[in-house]
């Protein structure tokens, strides 16, 4: 029988001048542990005319975490953070009470032919955390805890599991795995992971309870407890999971909260302008869409 409770698919979904692959949220699953937010970026190739420009933005009540697999994204944000993002770090912003970033191409790649592949994750906050003043966190791909056991390598990319701790500042118990395999070999993890939990396969397949899964596939377990799979040769998954919240979310563009005022007065002080600016981008900065006022 097979564990899995839910097969959700990539849908496309544009974030200004790039599309990306939707996982979460779903209509059906909303969220999985305390990640409410999955887009996979790319893999997608740019010429020299071509760029990622995601304009200053804001967020309430989240982190977000990117992860990129091949390019390189410069980050700012009203803290001060300015820096570039680059295969196998992890940036991770904690929005709380507000904060803006944008995200663009960098500047020794914008006039030359570039690929960009990635993921990038939305963590709601806690409920007592929700309005927490803003952090910025870059962590280095050194400092992820990295071990192989038989023909399979592991990252632990944030949270704590299988004895081991990320260095990323997570705010409730989650964990987000990375599992390459080698050749064909079957996984067992259920005892080493907790809470809700979702298999997604960025290339290869997997096999479980006498099904088959490929890429751009996201598996929604029933049980933690009966991880149980098989991973094909060459194949690479991210395991996405933690214990959910009590209260719901609410996600309204890119603000997320348990109350729905903080998100009303969030939209207001964007749509005026009250949240802080970016230091050199004062004049750049994405609109609230008009459809959702």
């Amino acid at each position: 029988m097979s564990n899995i409770q839910l097969i959700i698919e990539e849908r496309a979904a544009s974030i200004g001048n790039f599309m990306v692959g939707r996982l979460l949220p779903f209509r059906q699953k909303r969220m999985i542990g305390p990640f409410s937010f999955i887009d996979h970026m790319g893999p997608t190739k740019l010429n020299e005319r071509e760029n990622l420009d995601v304009l200053a933005h804001p967020h309430i009540g989240l982190s977000t975490l990117t992860y990129l697999f091949e390019g390189s994204i410069f980050h700012r944000d009203t803290l001060g953070s300015a820096l570039e993002i680059k295969p196998g770090e992890v940036n991770w912003m904690t929005a709380g009470k507000g904060i803006v970033h944008s995200e663009k191409t960098p500047d020794h790649l914008r006039h030359s032919d570039k690929v960009l592949h990635g993921l990038q994750i939305w963590v709601a906050l806690p409920k007592d955390l929700e309005q927490m003043e803003p952090s910025f966190a870059h962590i280095s791909k050194e400092e992820l805890p990295t071990w192989n056991e038989g023909d399979s390598q592991f990252t632990l990319i944030a949270g704590k599991a299988f004895g081991r701790e990320s260095a990323v500042p997570v705010y409730s118990p989650l964990y987000m795995i990375e599992i390459k395999s080698k050749a064909r070999t079957e996984l067992s993890l259920g005892d080493q992971l907790f809470g809700e939990s979702g298999i997604y396969i960025l290339e290869g397949g997997i096999e479980e309870g006498g099904n088959t899964f490929g890429p751009k596939q996201l598996l929604v377990a029933k049980d933690h407890s009966l991880c149980t799979f098989t991973m094909d040769a060459n194949t690479t998954i991210y395991i996405f999971g933690g214990e959910p919240f009590p209260e719901e979310r609410f996600i309204n563009w890119n603000f997320v909260s348990s109350d729905k005022a903080l998100i009303e007065k969030a939209k207001d002080d964007w749509i005026n302008q009250r949240f802080d600016k970016i230091a050199g981008e004062e004049n750049e900065y994405v609109p609230y869409p008009s459809f959702k006022r």
